[in-house]
């Protein structure tokens, strides 16, 4: 057989792109990735440690290709009155979306997202083959029945990907107008990532599900649960969007390791979830303090707020990181995105900031 002179083609949708990804950097106050950054306690661990060794007695037949007691245990977590034919879990929100992306994009299918928010949705849709299309929030990132009505009469999508909160302004869309998009003939996807860092979590378009077929709601355990190294996402929804999501997922695609230690974080929920409130008034302080410095900061009700505008802002990161800081460059020009750290870590963001801050403030004046 003669060997190929030249390389097997990419799809033309690929050439030239650079996979996702932050920058991963050792040795500095990582608050760049929305972490939890509090890592479990001894006892936690013990716990994660026991459910894996317990699954290990039979890791050499397959791991249940529905997660069925897990996503048991997900509905319970819910409540709302969700059953196990209401949930889909994943590795992470990431796969969920793709499966909603395989199921209902797809060739001359329409998925659409509110801008600005997360950077991943358009690599759903190209790697599904779906047309993305965007229309933009609100000056102050908000999302209102004009914007979405703006949007229906521009594109017509097949699915709406409405993330609150948004993420990376961290705004959030109020219900009575989750509830509004929802009468739209589009599939709903609510991204609710950070619902718990909100100041009422239970507002969530989960209340919306009995009425609303067309209605689905995302979730992860990588924030709140701090479990984003085991990677699990999930949804709730109409039992025939499960259904929908079994047929695309690939066979066994839920380790027994995944499902083992998301059973056991949620069996001990009151760990990881006992740091939400403390993160959440971290925000909101830190959003106080930035707009004491004269900076803006947008509401935020996540575990995240940006801070700007900055004419370079890759000046102001790279002098951060120079001081031991990474946070993140993205969203609209000239703002970067902090994720809220431990106690101590928010305090070397403060000291690096205003650092930063009075060096080139001394460097304007210097004649």
């Amino acid at each position: 057989m003669t060997a190929l002179k030249t390389p097997v083609p990419l799809r033309k949708a690929l050439v030239g792109i650079d996979p996702y990804g932050a920058p991963e950097i050792e040795g500095v106050v990582r608050l760049n990735v929305n972490e939890n950054p509090f890592p479990p306690s001894p006892a936690m661990r013990a716990a994660l440690a026991g459910a894996v060794t317990g699954a290990l007695a039979e890791v050499n037949r397959y791991p249940d290709r529905d997660a069925t007691a897990l996503r048991a245990d997900l509905a319970e977590y819910l409540g709302a009155g969700l059953t196990t034919d209401n949930i889909w879990a994943a590795n992470g929100s990431n796969e969920v979306m793709t499966h909603l992306a395989l199921a209902f994009g797809g060739p001359r299918r329409k998925m659409a997202a509110l801008t600005p928010t997360y950077s991943v949705y358009p690599q759903y849709a190209r790697d599904t083959m779906t047309a993305y299309v965007t229309a933009p929030r609100n000056p102050d990132y908000t999302v209102d029945a004009d914007v979405l009505l703006r949007l229906w009469k521009d594109e017509r999508p097949d699915i709406l990907i409405l993330t609150t909160p948004n993420n990376p302004t961290g705004t959030q869309t109020p219900l009575d107008v989750v509830a509004a998009a929802a009468e739209f003939p589009w599939l709903l996807v609510v991204d609710e990532a950070y619902q718990e860092f909100t100041e009422s979590p239970a507002d969530s378009a989960i209340t919306l599900l009995p009425d609303h077929p067309n209605v689905v709601v995302s979730r992860t355990m990588s924030k709140a649960f701090a479990l984003a190294g085991v990677r699990l996402g999930y949804l709730a929804g109409d039992p025939s969007i499960v259904d929908a999501c079994k047929i695309v997922r690939l066979p066994y695609h839920l380790g027994v390791q995944t499902q083992a230690l998301a059973r056991a974080a949620l069996a001990n929920s009151q760990e990881p979830l006992q740091h939400v409130a403390q993160l959440r008034e971290a925000c909101q302080a830190t959003q106080a303090w930035l707009a004491s410095l004269g900076l803006t900061a947008p509401a935020s009700q996540a575990n995240f707020t940006l801070f700007g505008p900055f004419e370079d802002r890759h000046a102001i990161w790279q002098a951060l990181l120079d001081r031991g800081v990474l946070v993140r460059e993205v969203g609209p020009a000239g703002f970067l995105r902090v994720s809220m750290g431990t106690p101590a870590e928010m305090i070397l963001f403060r000291e690096a900031l205003v650092d930063v801050l009075d060096t080139r403030q001394k460097r304007k004046a210097t004649p």
